[in-house]
């Protein structure tokens, strides 16, 4: 009855904060409170799978172990239209100065006692990172935020979880909730005058101007990129995925792999990866991508198909409640399971012993 009672909680919290910042899919982040470290994979979201039970059971154990639930609006490797004020010592009337600036939160939540977070959308189209980050630190300066917070692609936390953070805790020794102050879907009134000043600002910046239609993976079409656009494009994922960071001296073929399951997860065609591919990396000039596509094609977004796939996911527990399959990269590990896709409908299987797999019906029931 409790733990029915709390979910219900959880999941009337977060659908208020999710109703209030649309957005195509939202990234999740689990940090551990004590050691700092990530949950192992990347989770991205969209509203209805992260509203899903399953989901927020996953979370709300997650929470309960001592990870502090994140979550961002997420469009790629740009901003979605959102910025994130942290007020950890908000000034008096805080919420009547951000309305009497047209700069209206969508948005406002409570952290802990005597701290909130407030998200403000300044515009429905994405935002370059160096201009939303700009914008971030001039509302944070306005209003007395925390400046190591102001970027482009902050978390900020969930409605309906606990702060985990030893510091937080209350005098009873209880982790403080979360909680939801205002939700209210809203554009920023003086959202364009803010965006026009601030593009002003940046040096060698061409005016800022709306983007034109995109996919949904933030790329123009794939038909009207150039051979120099795609070994960019290629170089930008090596960048974002910090490839040559971790590996001076990396096996391209895994790279290519890796650029490719990034470029499928945000939608973008299988015919333009294997073009960027193509074009963009060094370690098969003139050959074709074929094998690492077929690799990395599990994690495009799901369409129809004629025959099974087999998609991984996230390492689990056998305690751990299964969510719903999102866009998501995970770690390898020796307990993954494998959930077959029959005609657009994703089977999980049941975990079982090992034992022979003799046919599909096995497949499609067992985990290992």
């Amino acid at each position: 009855m409790g733990e029915d009672r709390g979910l219900w909680v959880s999941h009337t919290l977060l659908h208020r904060q999710l109703t209030a910042m649309p957005c195509d899919s939202y990234e999740v982040r689990l940090i551990h409170s004590g050691s700092h470290r990530p949950y192992p994979g990347v989770r991205r979201w969209t509203a209805s799978q992260l509203l899903d039970p399953a989901t927020l059971r996953f979370l709300r154990i997650r929470n309960r172990e001592g990870y502090d639930v994140y979550f961002r609006p997420y469009i790629g490797n740009l901003n979605a239209g959102y910025i994130l004020l942290d007020l950890d010592r908000p000034l008096p009337g805080i919420l009547a100065s951000l309305r009497a600036q047209g700069h209206e939160p969508s948005v406002v939540v409570q952290s802990s006692p005597g701290r909130m977070q407030a998200w403000i959308r300044v515009t429905r189209d994405p935002l370059p990172p160096a201009l939303a980050t700009r914008i971030a630190k001039r509302l944070a300066q306005l209003y007395a935020a925390d400046l190591a917070s102001a970027d482009w692609r902050h978390v900020g936390r969930l409605a309906g979880f606990t702060n985990r953070k030893p510091p937080r805790c209350q005098g009873d020794g209880l982790p403080p909730w979360v909680k939801l102050i205002y939700a209210r879907g809203c554009l920023a009134r003086g959202g364009a005058t803010l965006i026009e000043r601030v593009a002003a600002e940046l040096p060698a910046c061409a005016p800022w101007s709306r983007p034109a239609q995109r996919h949904p993976s933030g790329l123009a079409s794939h038909t009207a990129l150039d051979s120099t656009a795609m070994q960019t494009l290629y170089q930008a994922c090596l960048t974002r995925l910090r490839i040559l960071e971790r590996y001076p001296s990396p096996d391209w073929s895994i790279a290519d792999k890796w650029v490719a399951r990034e470029l499928l997860q945000t939608g973008t065609p299988l015919a333009a990866v294997a073009e960027v591919l193509r074009h963009g990396s060094p370690g098969f000039p003139g050959a074709t991508p074929t094998p690492w596509i077929t690799c990395a094609e599990p994690y495009a977004v799901p369409r129809d198909r004629s025959t099974p796939l087999v998609f991984p996911l996230a390492p689990t527990r056998s305690t751990d409640p299964i969510p719903p399959r999102p866009v998501c990269v995970c770690a390898p590990s020796k307990s993954v399971g494998y959930p077959v896709c029959l005609h657009g409908q994703v089977k999980y299987p049941i975990p079982v012993t090992r034992g022979r797999i003799t046919s599909t019906d096995d497949l499609q029931r067992r985990r290992i």
